[in-house]
């Protein structure tokens, strides 16, 4: 791979402070706080370690090595975005990726046949990237974009610096010049033919992608599972999908409270574009009861939520699953960039990844009806057990259910579980069959 000019530069210099004659083999690497450049023919070593406790290539761990009688990369990206090594040529910064243009980016858009939202515009995708500055600064975490399509986004992540980015692309429309831009970047892409939003369907035995297990998709990537106090493993980055954008955060709650499917990696972490309708329950406090409901106090307890950017909707490009063309619908709604992070406190002794599930359907009951008393839900459950838990909590009796904020319907849960008057029956009899639906 031909050298940029700017890495030609940083060889010269290294030839003229160290006087050393050996050849630049490959695309010299930019030096960075904390890291160390290795002179050896085959390898630069730039895993970052504290001052004065610095390893040598001997003591690395072997999966973050490179082998040269393979030519391959063993890699583990358990807990992080492992640093470029090897062979490897960084995408330089003095020559940039193209984005292409608008006019360009939507004709290859329109090679999809279903209904999707793009990203055609450049600008567009450099104010993403520009909000995930500190995200692709930091390079601990592996970064999943979401059906990239035509890949202007992808681009831009990587003309920011971003170390490690898994395309996850449904449509194999897309795959070939996704793919092509793999195999340039050696190393810092890797393309899958993967739809996110259908990952761990149920049922079992093998399937055909997209549909995929998320067990599969993470050991092909050699990620490993972390403990939940961890740092954040993986960010996914994209497009929810319009089509079924509720039943999609529905099915997200459910196997974040269970540790199931990506969330049994880790405290993985969204950063999605969502509809102002869904982000606006997303977000919404106690007695709104138009629209404070289970969504919203299942989210808000289990994450920390933040809108990082606003777009109007006529931004992107939607594509019609019948026509294949761009939607003339107008309309006056945003899209709201929100990054949505799991609490490193949710799990404890008393709320486990075993009885997650018990506290989602108790939250869907006591907020199907959001101007019913807290007192009388609990009674239902458990008689006479209501007045002991709405003093705890300091309650007073004509509490309703759509005044309780997310803290105290978990705080209610464990103190239910603590007093051994509630079986696990005591919910399931009334809502197993909005186990799997998720409305509420």
């Amino acid at each position: 791979m031909a050298a940029c000019g700017g890495c030609r530069f940083f060889v010269l210099t290294l030839r003229t402070l160290y006087g050393t004659s050996r050849s630049a083999a490959h695309c010299a690497l930019p030096l960075t706080k904390h890291r160390t450049l290795s002179t050896s023919l085959r390898t630069f070593s730039l895993d970052p370690f504290p001052s004065g406790s610095r390893k040598t290539p001997a003591q690395v761990g072997k999966p973050e090595r490179i082998s040269p009688s393979s030519g391959g990369v063993q890699r583990n990206l358990s807990a992080v975005a492992v640093p470029l090594q090897g062979q490897f040529c960084p995408l330089c910064r003095y020559d940039p990726l193209d984005l292409g243009d608008v006019e360009e980016n939507t004709q290859k858009a329109l090679a999809c046949k279903h209904l999707r939202r793009f990203i055609v515009d450049p600008s567009l995708a450099r104010i993403v990237t520009d909000h995930l500055a500190g995200d692709i600064d930091d390079g601990k975490a592996v970064i999943f974009e979401c059906n990239p399509g035509p890949g202007v986004l992808t681009r831009a992540l990587l003309n920011r610096g971003a170390q490690r980015i898994v395309a996850l692309e449904s449509d194999t429309n897309f795959l070939p010049e996704l793919k092509d831009l793999e195999h340039k970047l050696e190393g810092q892409l890797d393309v899958v033919h993967c739809d996110f939003f259908k990952l761990d369907p149920i049922g079992q035995g093998s399937m055909k992608p997209p549909a995929m297990y998320s067990e599969k998709l993470f050991s092909d990537l050699a990620i490993s599972e972390v403990p939940w106090s961890a740092d954040v493993p993986v960010k996914i980055v994209g497009i929810f999908s319009q089509r079924n954008e509720k039943n999609i955060l529905w099915k997200l709650i459910y196997n974040l409270f269970e540790r199931r499917s990506i969330f049994q990696y880790g405290r993985v972490e969204l950063i999605m574009f969502i509809s102002q309708k869904e982000y606006t329950k997303l977000v919404t406090r106690p007695r709104d009861y138009k629209n404070y409901q289970a969504f919203s106090v299942l989210w808000q307890m289990a994450c920390d939520i933040e809108l990082l950017h606003e777009e109007p909707l006529s931004s992107f490009l939607t594509v019609t699953k019948k026509t294949g063309r761009p939607s003339s619908k107008e309309t006056s709604d945003n899209l709201c960039l929100v990054r949505i992070t799991p609490r490193e406190d949710l799990f404890n002794s008393h709320l486990t990844p075993l009885n997650g599930s018990t506290l989602v359907m108790m939250v869907k009951q006591c907020l199907a009806k959001r101007k019913s008393r807290l007192i009388e839900q609990i009674n239902s459950w458990s008689p006479g057990s209501g007045s002991e838990l709405i003093s705890k909590l300091g309650f007073l009796d004509d509490t309703m259910t759509g005044d309780v904020y997310p803290g105290e319907f978990k705080r209610l849960f464990e103190l239910m579980e603590q007093s051994g008057n509630f079986t696990q029956s005591w919910l399931y009899e009334e809502t197993l069959e909005t186990t799997n639906t998720g409305h509420a």
